[in-house]
């Protein structure tokens, strides 16, 4: 398996912008193919990196719990579901995109999530790094459907409650017992240099804020717009300093 990277932290933080430049960055750096996963059932990463979902795991997950027990078509359940789930898949320009979703009715999936983990993990297998964007609610990690990470990054907005969020966020965790080899907390849509009161509190939380990235009009025009962030111009502070900390982990030269 590639490199995994994890980006977190509550809703309205900027999970999504950081997520489809860190997918764009890889790719122009030769990190090809890529995959980009969803993980937030609100379906904004395909927008961001402008594509189109039509299908996601979690659809996918219903349909096969239901055809369960429908022998008809000659593959097991995991075959059928494997099948399907390469056939969600949507390709861009050395990446493609896989949208996690949620069940679309009532019912117990506890089957489906059995044999979910093992696909994903096979389809994940033939990619050189995988970006995932977490929901806020954090759920892919309580329920271990995320696994072991080589680079988490964990974001807030400039506020004391992002950074109870993103404390939250360390704290599962530790609970779930998921290993990361690297974890970053970086404040977004920062107005010039982050307040010292906010710094203190961050270190009050146990936390060290390792970036910080600007606010920057051009995203807000372009997310205004429903325009992909591809087009985000190299004069764009937001789009400078995202290349600037991947290089800063090794990920990007």
């Amino acid at each position: 398996m590639g490199t995994t990277i994890a980006v977190t932290g509550k809703g309205g933080v900027g999970k999504t912008a950081f997520s489809a430049l860190t997918v764009l960055a890889l790719v122009e750096h030769g990190w090809r193919p890529v995959l980009a996963v969803d993980a937030d059932p609100n379906l904004n990463l395909d927008a961001a990196l402008g594509m189109k979902v039509e299908e996601t795991v979690g659809g996918v997950r219903e349909r096969i719990t239901e055809q369960r027990s429908n022998t008809q078509s000659g593959m097991t359940a995991t075959e059928l579901l494997e099948l399907r789930i390469r056939q969600s898949l949507v390709e861009g320009e050395g990446f493609d995109l896989i949208a996690m979703g949620r069940p679309e009715g009532p019912g117990c999936y506890c089957y489906a999530n059995e044999i979910l983990r093992n696909v994903v993990d096979r389809l994940t297998g033939e990619y050189k790094a995988l970006v995932i964007d977490c929901e806020a609610g954090l759920e892919h990690f309580s329920r271990r459907t995320t696994g072991n990470l080589d680079m988490m990054f964990v974001l807030s907005d400039p506020t004391v409650r992002g950074l109870q969020t993103a404390r939250r966020a360390l704290d599962l965790l530790t609970e779930v017992r998921t290993s990361v080899a690297n974890v970053k907390v970086v404040l977004n849509r920062v107005r010039g240099e982050p307040p010292a009161d906010l710094i203190a509190a961050a270190e009050a939380l146990g936390l060290t804020v390792d970036y910080w990235l600007p606010d920057d009009q051009y995203v807000a025009e372009l997310d205004a717009r429903g325009r992909p962030l591809a087009e985000l111009s190299d004069d764009s502070p937001f789009r400078r300093e995202v290349a600037r900390l991947l290089a800063d982990c090794g990920l990007v030269s």
